[in-house]
């Protein structure tokens, strides 16, 4: 961690020691009225939650966790083969009230505070663009977060997570079952189809978000496989 990127430290008692080495980056909303909130949630041992960097919406960010330690943020997840999310990754929480409580767009502060730690931890930790999710990607049966006023298009931009590409055609696939393996072949957790196909549309078409299959995220998905085929999605 690079104390400049910090504005404070208020440690966590939950987490522990990590199996795996860091690979992944998931990133949360904290889905509670206010940060002040969601830090106390953060540090309660009997909430069983925490996080590494609490960012709130004034640019502030907080470190709970040490990185080395396995901070308690993506629950039950998977991610490319992956299932226990929480000891290959580091959480960063955005202060915002998310879906239930009032959900909109994060403000420039807290944008320009993510960055700068997002392209930190990814250099030491030598972190692919790839495994730069959201929730959503690793959990989406239980999870919507970060939703879809996160800007993940401009992550792309800055090489902080995989561009979202635009389909170049419509792609429909034989039946329902042939997309949901292309899907799974991506990352996903396919067991509720229908959820991990709205996990896809939010984060890769995040303006229409309906569950179904058609054949722009068809497109789209071909593009994403093409790319990691060739060896330009790391």
């Amino acid at each position: 961690m690079n104390r400049w990127l910090v504005n404070r430290v208020v440690s966590s008692p939950n987490c522990n020691e990590r199996a795996l080495p860091i690979s992944m980056v998931v990133l949360h909303y904290t889905g509670m009225r206010s940060s002040d909130e969601a830090l106390a949630r953060l540090c309660d041992p009997s909430a069983q939650v925490s996080a590494h960097y609490l960012i709130d919406e004034d640019g502030a960010v907080t470190n709970l966790v040490p990185e080395d330690k396995r901070a308690w943020h993506a629950g039950k997840s998977y991610w490319r083969g992956i299932t226990d999310v929480n000891s290959a990754s580091i959480g960063i929480e955005l202060a915002n009230p998310g879906h239930e409580f009032g959900y909109r767009p994060f403000p420039e502060p807290q944008m320009d505070a993510l960055l700068p730690l997002l392209a930190d931890m990814m250099d030491r930790h030598d972190i692919p663009r790839a495994n730069v999710v959201g929730h959503s990607d690793v959990a989406p049966a239980r999870k919507q977060d970060p939703g879809e006023y996160f800007d993940w298009a401009r992550l792309g931009q800055l090489g902080l997570a995989l561009e979202i590409p635009k389909a170049k055609m419509n792609l429909f696939y034989d039946n329902p079952g042939a997309f949901y393996l292309a899907l799974e072949r991506f990352g996903y957790d396919i067991t509720d189809g229908r959820a991990a196909v709205s996990a896809f549309q939010r984060r890769w078409r995040p303006e229409y978000i309906d569950g179904e299959i058609d054949g722009e995220i068809g497109g789209i998905l071909f593009e994403l496989l093409l790319e990691r085929d060739i060896g330009h999605a790391r």
